[in-house]
């Protein structure tokens, strides 16, 4: 599905034919990320004005649209230093933008993560830091605890990302071998107010894993790090072993002095880009359902649990009755075991055609909100009824895709990949899946 479908679903009624739905589902998608947007959220979470200096720090893939709506909105004097995604930069005229790599970090985020720390040392009382912080920070702010190397960093990110642990398990070890994550950004900034406004990409809206929680207190510990890492069979180089094995690696704990007076405000969250989502569906005369903002697990499995639910609801009307969208959100994950490309979005998205197997009336799209899925810079997929059809005609074998973690190719070869460039925002994982009743 291309980017410029246009029109409303109202012009077919409440049960939309093929060219309807997919724009029904695009429609629903961009107002999901529309609802995310920093220019959006940001305004009404702005601090007080300090009696002295303000400074901007931040990572994410909304960072700089963050900062930039900060500059337009801050009536002060001020300055900054926030790193995004490459790509994901806008032009700022007083915060500094530095771009650097996701989902494995580099050395352009390594340097902003030391200039960042470097940003906040010497302030007064008087000071306030304003911290932008969204999805995608972990891998921006790559510093690693002393003796721990980038290289390190690397090859841990590379495990993680393949291992099939749920994002809550890798921001923990994360947080436990990174000398800014985990609290240590805000404790560094002491005495300072230290003011953190987060658009939240992970399930349960938990601010100590959104970008690892460099400014938010965390009672995990090594230990909990260290099952993380036996859980996976995840082999770490001896010098990483011995950061959480000797507790070095242990976070700024609930309590801790420095971070007494500083402020957390989630500005924007999945559920909040699902509730739009279903304001658009309503308008177009379709009920809709949201079914759960913060879903994990194995992203080929809620695909078939998915698909059962909606043709419960095709076949007998069960839970729901004629017409509907059902929406989700949350991040699943995908176990590589093939030589395909990834993207959860997608394995989902394939997963579930197969489950449906061409059941009609069943149109889906699933695609992440920062227009990545996965390492590549589409943002997910649509199915039809057609799907497995036109694969098959096309040569190929739905499964063997799916067995080969090949999302992407699959959903390529159809013309069907969903393409959005840069959202400026992360607000986690968009699912859809469009009973019309045909």
């Amino acid at each position: 599905m291309s980017a410029d479908h246009t029109g409303s679903a109202a012009a077919e009624g409440a049960v939309p034919r093929e060219a309807a739905a997919r724009t029904l589902l695009r429609q629903m998608f961009d107002a999901a990320i529309a609802a995310a947007q920093p220019a959006l959220c940001i305004p009404p979470a702005l601090p007080a004005a300090p009696k002295g200096r303000l400074i901007v720090i931040g990572a994410g893939k909304a960072s700089a649209e963050m900062a930039r709506t900060v500059e337009r909105n801050w009536p002060g004097a001020l300055t900054g230093l926030v790193v995004t995604r490459y790509g994901y930069a806008v032009p700022c005229e007083r915060i500094e933008i530095i771009e650097a790599a996701h989902p494995v970090p580099d050395a352009a985020g390594l340097q902003a993560a030391r200039r960042i720390l470097d940003r906040v040392q010497g302030l007064g009382a008087d000071d306030t830091v304003l911290c932008l912080i969204s999805g995608g920070g972990s891998s921006l702010l790559p510093l690693p605890l002393e003796g721990i190397t980038l290289e390190d960093k690397q090859q841990l990110n590379h495990a993680l990302l393949q291992s099939g642990a749920s994002i809550s398990e890798m921001n923990c070890v994360r947080r436990h071998l990174s000398a800014i994550k985990g609290g240590r950004l805000a404790a560094a900034c002491h005495p300072a107010k230290v003011v953190t406004l987060l658009i939240s990409d992970v399930p349960g809206d938990d601010p100590r894993d959104i970008a690892s929680g460099p400014t938010v207190p965390d009672a995990s510990t090594c230990d909990d790090a260290l099952a993380i890492i036996q859980r996976y069979a995840i082999d770490l180089p001896p010098n990483v072993l011995e950061a959480l094995r000797s507790g070095r690696g242990e976070s700024v704990k609930p309590g801790d002095p420095r971070l007494a007076s500083n402020e957390v405000h989630i500005i924007a969250t999945p559920q909040m880009a699902l509730e739009a989502a279903a304001r658009v569906a309503e308008a177009n005369g379709i009920a809709a359902h949201i079914l759960g903002d913060s879903i994990e697990g194995e992203a080929r499995d809620v695909g078939k649990v998915m698909a059962g639910i909606a043709l419960q609801a095709a076949r007998h009307g069960q839970p729901f009755s004629g017409a509907c969208v059902l929406l989700s959100g949350g991040e699943t994950t995908v176990t590589v075991r093939g030589k395909g490309r990834g993207g959860r979005n997608v394995e989902f998205l394939l997963s579930c055609a197969i489950a449906l197997q061409g059941q009609p009336g069943i149109y889906g799209l699933a695609g992440d909100t920062d227009g990545v899925d996965g390492q590549e810079e589409i943002a997910g997929a649509c199915i039809t009824p057609d799907t497995l059809a036109r694969a098959w005609a096309a040569g190929m074998r739905p499964a063997d895709h799916l067995d080969n973690n090949n999302g992407h190719g699959f959903f390529q070869a159809l013309g069907d990949s969903v393409v959005t460039g840069p959202t400026l925002t992360n607000v986690n994982d968009f699912r859809a899946l469009l009973i019309t009743g045909n």
